[in-house]
């Protein structure tokens, strides 16, 4: 257990300072486009420069990591997807989100969505008749498209996002900052719920998937997401620091039914850990399960409210 948290507090830092850095830049170019887009798109009214870029270089980065680590789970049980499909597949469900925030390219948004999903299980079927096997075809295909929508699927909201621009002058706007705040939201629901549960935890959450989890950890991770919503509030574009509190206990707590899920299917592997690539933390995917599933419900709260 010490040597964990030593470890976690080496490699945190690292990683908070590369995703800083990259949250940086990803500002950074949005202001250094601005003018540019504003005149090229005047006749649409847009207001602001090319968002997302940090986040894309990010996503680029980590994704094809999660998508061999994912692969080893469904492995477990059989399924086995193509990973260079997968890891494309995904590629390009976070390119098209990103492609969103240009007016000519949210004409034909849906119709290549829907060419994207198509595609995929299109290819993985293709690569096994190119073998010339019919075995586990349905196999490859189905862990392939599943691969795929649970990371790319789930990015594409986290994408969304923070290039999100709504027409009235009081709807929504991603920033860079919006991001921030959802990560954070999501990380401090782990850093509540662990301390939360050392201190007063003595119900367990779920005995059989999760040992570790107490429904005491539970509430004190969404409460301490709850006040980091209300601390980022004054920084997200009209969000009163109730809502952001509201916001910060609903996201919190997906957050960690992303966390149950991803044990869910390390139990059913009957692995500890995703991968080992990050000491005290596990795999890429025991970092990002949380955030994936929490960014669809972030992205339905700050476009509803």
């Amino acid at each position: 257990m010490e040597k964990a948290l030593r470890n976690r507090l080496t490699f945190g830092p690292m990683m908070l300072a590369g995703l800083f850095l990259l949250l940086w830049l990803d500002d950074a170019a949005q202001r250094w486009t601005r003018d540019w887009m504003e005149s090229r798109y005047a006749a649409e009214n847009f207001r602001g420069g090319v968002g997302g870029i940090g986040l894309l270089v990010l996503l680029a980065i980590i994704l094809p990591l999660a998508v061999s680590e994912i692969a080893v789970l469904f492995t477990a049980e059989r399924v086995r997807p193509y990973r260079f499909i997968a890891a494309a597949g995904s590629w390009a469900l976070i390119c098209h989100a990103f492609l969103t925030q240009f007016p000519p390219f949210q004409k034909i948004a849906a119709s290549t969505m829907a060419f994207i999903i198509v595609f995929i299980m299109l290819f993985a079927a293709l690569r096994r008749a190119i073998m010339k096997q019919t075995q586990d075809a349905i196999v490859h295909m189905a862990g392939t498209v599943l691969a795929t929508l649970y990371l790319g699927g789930l990015g594409w909201f986290l994408m969304a996002i923070r290039v999100k621009h709504s027409a009235g002058p009081r709807d929504f706007h991603g920033t860079t900052w919006v991001i921030l705040a959802v990560l954070l939201m999501v990380k401090f629901t782990d850093i509540g719920a662990y301390f939360g549960g050392r201190a007063l935890g003595r119900h367990k959450l779920i005995p059989w998937l999760s040992p570790g989890k107490t429904w005491e950890g539970l509430f004190f991770g969404m409460l301490t997401a709850g006040a980091v919503g209300a601390a980022c509030a004054p920084w997200i574009r009209h969000v009163p620091w109730w809502k952001g509190f509201i916001f910060g206990v609903i996201i919190g707590g997906i957050g960690q039914v992303g966390d149950l899920l991803e044990s869910l299917m390390k139990r059913d592997a009957e692995v500890k850990d995703s991968g080992r690539l990050v000491p005290g933390f596990g795999g890429i995917l025991d970092i990002i399960d949380s955030p994936l599933l929490a960014a669809p419900f972030a992205y339905l709260l700050f476009s509803l409210f």
